[in-house]
């Protein structure tokens, strides 16, 4: 049985993954809008995923005989300056979700809740790779000069972005 404050850091976190899903979708759209396909389509390939941290929070809670609560999920931001301010809050948002599965998984260590910590260490690992390519992206972005302006650096940018979701590239050797 679950305590019930480690039940409501796993009901927030269901909250927070399906917001993720949200904003990815959301961040997807803004470039479709502007004619970025590859942008996009990378943020595009991260909304199943964050559904899939979803999925697995709520079964894992359905398995312990924890109440499952779904909450509101707020709107995502939806308007930006640039594909390189889009990309920072993608950043961003990564750090924050990966401080939010730390506490967790350090109140489950406090509380001795051994089960949500082992199952947390999935997240923990998903979490780094999220926050390597992510960071790598950023990198990228400023070791090319790039400010979010049509242009050249755009449309190579686009491109980059296009390869990491199809699996042709990895942020940390671009």
């Amino acid at each position: 049985m679950l305590k019930e404050n480690i039940v409501e850091l796993l009901n927030a976190q269901i909250t927070h993954e399906t917001y993720a899903a949200q904003l990815y979708l959301q961040m997807a759209m803004w470039c479709e809008e502007r004619g970025m396909r590859g942008a996009a389509s990378f943020f595009r390939s991260h909304v199943p995923e964050e559904m899939n941290h979803r999925d697995k929070l709520v079964n894992y809670m359905v398995e312990s005989g924890a109440k499952v609560l779904i909450d509101a999920v707020p709107a995502p931001r939806a308007d930006f300056d640039n594909l390189v301010e889009v990309l920072r809050a993608a950043y961003a948002h990564e750090q924050k979700v990966t401080a939010q599965i730390h506490h967790i998984a350090a109140t489950a260590l406090d509380e001795k809740d051994f089960s949500t910590f082992n199952m947390l260490q999935w997240f923990i690992a998903e979490q780094r790779e999220e926050l390597v390519l992510f960071r790598g992206i950023v990198e990228h972005i400023e070791l090319t000069g790039f400010t979010g302006e049509n242009g050249v650096a755009m449309v190579q940018m686009n491109r980059y972005l296009h390869r990491l979701a199809s699996g042709e590239a990895h942020p940390e050797l671009s």
